[in-house]
């Protein structure tokens, strides 16, 4: 069995472990068997501002600290994430449900953002500016913003934080972490490998506990001057307005309703792998998973019996497991999410194609059957919500402008994808689409190298590549005046 702290000790302040100061403490459940895992401190008000505290006098060192320095110590946390992925993805998975391959995947992925960003740490450069004033020398000096707020959500535990902290630190930033309380696990592990990569204390600090008191300490201490999110639009609308009384900085990765759009020249196979592949990955609980399937009209009954036939071949069941490919939905508010989005399909009209029903096997946790779903008409919740679970609706077109006008039919704007061999409609679609990231025969777009974001509702600000570190930074100019 994978092993963790059993201890109630989530909270990691000036490098010093301890319990919240009430005394709280809060169950972690295994969404599989429903079984309780361990207990965390369930920090509040109290236990941020302490962390903000440690974070802010912990600031003026780290961030004077040469890039090399910071590097070295980001390389090290890097390596050790990836000595320990095994351990580290069976801890993913109890927690959080996911396929024990998915959650490894995770880890690596989790481990490429430190190593990423250790090497970025090297490039934050600045900018010369040839003066218009004789004798005048001007200059942009790049400088860390200071405090950051990091909160990350349940359904990618690992890779939100590194994506996050990775850059933060990189650029010579202290922060904050307060993780999703259904899964600290991963949390907690992270802060231990930043504790032995020789982290300086107060520079990376973990709150678990309770959500709206820690991002209260955050939006209302003066000494956070940024706040990074991952988690529904509504909340990120809740931080941008609240963090306006202090104009504090604000990045925000929100909710997503991603369409794939396969048009009559795509390679039917390929189009078929890569929408299981992104629709059911982590159980369909991924922000820039396929929400809803427009396919040409010209291929709609082929593509559908390619589809289906590998729908029905998923495996559900304990993620543990060898060959299993969807685990549980995080909780009973997933389930029943899915299972309203279904039924308003159903009584408008939809077909169930496959699954339609909560799975009833061994185990007794959040389980939903992948669910693929036909005759589907746009006044549909499936169609205008982030279902985040098995779902999948198909809905047909006949034109490309068509397509492109049903895909943009959103307030999201986080992810879309779309298949073709065609080159010239490569370039069409790719640029008509109001998105933030495109995907043209691939639906995979989160690496390291990379910038990830999106643009309407889904948010705003990038987080990967030599991008990832802008929003940590301020460029201040310097003036100096010559001898006249």
């Amino acid at each position: 069995m994978t092993t963790f702290d059993a201890n109630t000790k989530g909270i990691f302040v000036n490098g010093e472990w301890r319990e919240a100061k009430s005394g709280e403490t809060e169950v972690v459940d295994n969404p599989t068997t429903l079984e309780k895992l361990t207990e965390v401190s369930n920090g509040d008000f109290d236990d941020a501002t302490d962390a903000i505290d440690a974070a802010y006098e912990a600031f003026p060192e780290w961030s004077k600290m040469s890039p090399r320095k910071r590097s070295k110590i980001l390389y090290r946390a890097y390596e050790l994430m990836m000595e320990d992925v095994d351990r580290l993805g069976e801890i993913l998975t109890l927690e959080q449900g996911k396929p024990l391959k998915e959650a490894k995947g995770e880890i690596k992925g989790a481990a490429s953002f430190l190593q990423w960003y250790s090497e970025e740490a090297n490039r934050i450069y600045g900018e010369l500016i040839p003066a218009s004033r004789e004798g005048n020398r001007q200059f942009v000096l790049p400088q860390p913003i200071g405090v950051v707020g990091a909160i990350t959500p349940w359904n990618f535990p690992s890779s939100m934080i590194t994506r996050k902290c990775g850059p933060a630190l990189a650029a010579g930033c202290t922060v904050v972490l307060k993780p999703a309380m259904e899964t600290p696990l991963s949390a907690i592990e992270i802060a231990k490998i930043f504790e032995k990569a020789g982290l300086p204390k107060g520079v990376f600090n973990l709150v678990t506990g309770k959500a709206q008191e820690i991002g209260e300490a955050f939006l209302t201490n003066d000494k956070v001057r940024k706040i990074t999110f991952t988690g529904s639009t509504e909340v990120g609308k809740y931080l941008m307005r609240e963090s306006a009384d202090q104009l504090k900085k604000v990045s925000l990765e929100l909710g997503g309703h991603a369409p794939i759009l396969v048009f009559e020249d795509a390679d039917l196979e390929t189009a078929a792998n890569l929408t299981l592949a992104s629709k059911f990955r982590n159980a369909g609980q991924t922000c820039i998973c396929a929400n809803r399937v427009y396919v040409q009209e010209s291929i709609k009954e082929e593509f559908s019996k390619v589809l289906l036939e590998k729908v029905k071949q998923l495996n559900v069941g304990n993620g543990l497991n060898d060959g299993v490919d969807i685990g549980p939905l995080i909780n009973e508010n997933g389930t029943e999410k899915v299972q309203d989005h279904l039924n308003d399909a159903t009584d408008k009209g939809a077909r169930i194609l496959c699954g339609g029903t909560k799975w009833d096997g061994e185990y007794e946790g959040h389980f939903f059957e992948p669910t693929l779903l036909d005759n589907i008409t746009d006044d549909m919740k499936v169609m205008n919500e982030e279902t985040f679970g098995p779902l999948l609706p198909l809905q047909t077109f006949k034109t490309e402008e068509e397509a492109i006008k049903a895909a943009n039919n959103t307030k999201y704007g986080l992810a879309a994808y779309f298949f073709t061999e065609n080159l010239d409609r490569t370039f069409r679609v790719s640029e008509a689409l109001e998105y933030g990231m495109v995907g043209v025969n691939e639906v995979f777009p989160s690496v390291a190298e990379a910038p990830f974001g999106g643009i309407k509702q889904s948010g705003f600000g990038k987080e990967g590549g030599h991008h990832g570190i802008d929003d940590f930074v301020v460029k201040k100019l310097v003036t100096i005046s010559g001898k006249k």
